[in-house]
């Protein structure tokens, strides 16, 4: 059984678009059921940005249902060893092209 869990900045990232897009909520849940199964994601739509024997940081595209397309991209740490799973960061693509790079640093921090 996987365990999700949320870095703070995420969880406020989360809120703020949760207003403006409505299915975020839903879209999120039917994300995790996704990579409850397959982890490191399948297809096009998933990047593996840092991989080591225990930890792999993903960015993907999040479907948002509201939005009618895949302008939401979510970066997540998957630890292989103890089937975890921590969201690190959720953007808007039309906010900014890329992901938080010192985040993923000072998550790694915490992790290594």
């Amino acid at each position: 059984m996987t365990k999700f869990s949320e870095l703070p900045q995420f969880s406020k990232e989360l809120k703020r678009l949760a207003k403006k897009y409505p299915s975020l909520a839903k879209d999120l849940e039917e994300f995790k059921r996704v990579i409850a199964t397959v982890p490191e994601g399948n297809g096009k739509h998933f990047a593996i940005l840092i991989s080591n024997d225990q930890l792999k940081i993903i960015k993907a595209r999040l479907f948002c249902r509201y939005l009618k397309g895949s302008v939401l991209r979510i970066v997540y740490a998957f630890c292989t060893t103890e089937e975890t799973i921590d969201f690190i960061e959720l953007y808007p693509k039309n906010e900014k092209p890329r992901e938080d790079e010192s985040r993923i640093k000072e998550y790694l921090k915490g992790k290594i």
